[in-house]
């Protein structure tokens, strides 16, 4: 009896061949996915991180007009002195965000100035704050009265990341048309493709579509599927 069953265990157990061959499949499956499920889940953190950033910009600019009055009154007597303009903008939006350190243009000018795809926002920004999560914003006024100044943003903080626009580096422009920030230099248009390149205009697309899937394109802007992204139309690589 006893031998009976030791011939009907020693032939159901998997010999070290089989055993090997089962881990090398689950290797390479392993080595296939992994990467792919960390750069998922690293492309939804930035895209929090990025929704949390633009609405507290939101909140504190709203806060900021009801303590000291309409942004258009703020530079009466300034003229088009942007040095002036720009740190006023920085000091009272700032001071209704939650950040841990005011930092120079020397101290975070890396932040700002290494993206080789940013649509013209590769600028450096005088007055910065790295805030509570480590991001790094800064202010810098233009001499557009549409578009008066612009928030660049760096979610990886300082000297961390690529520092390329699109990846890690994002920038938001005040509108003083509609009197809030938008995403893009004027209004999104839905029916257009994708200018991933550009910093704005992919600001756009994460707050929009809530992904980041123009990492996943070639150059012509197409998914692996072959289709390309498109506002209202085709909004994901899924």
């Amino acid at each position: 009896m006893l031998k009976k069953y030791y011939l009907k265990f020693t032939q159901s157990a998997f010999t070290l061949a089989e055993t090997l061959i089962v881990m090398g499949i689950i290797g390479v499956v392993a080595a296939l996915t992994l990467p792919n499920l960390n750069s998922s889940t690293g492309d939804k953190e930035k895209v929090a991180k990025l929704q949390k950033i633009y609405s507290n910009l939101q909140d504190a600019f709203g806060r900021a007009e009801a303590v000291y009055g309409p942004y258009d009154e703020w530079f009466i007597n300034d003229g088009n002195n942007n040095d002036k303009i720009e740190k006023r903008i920085f000091e009272r939006i700032t001071e209704f965000l939650k950040y841990s350190k005011a930092c120079t243009v020397t101290e975070c000018s890396a932040v700002f100035d290494k993206g080789s795809n940013s649509g013209g926002s590769n600028t450096t920004a005088k007055y910065n704050v790295i805030l509570a999560d480590g991001s790094t914003i800064g202010f810098h006024a233009n001499n557009w009265k549409e578009q008066p100044f612009k928030v660049l943003i760096d979610i990886d903080g300082l000297n961390k990341g690529p520092n390329i626009a699109c990846k890690d580096y994002f920038t938001f422009v005040y509108n003083a048309t509609n009197k809030n920030f938008t995403h893009d230099f004027g209004d999104i248009n839905y029916n257009s493709t994708l200018d991933y390149q550009h910093s704005s205009k992919c600001t756009a697309w994460v707050l929009v579509n809530g992904n980041m899937d123009y990492l996943k394109t070639g150059s012509d802007g197409k998914c692996p599927d072959g289709q390309r992204l498109q506002f209202g139309v085709k909004t994901s690589c899924k």
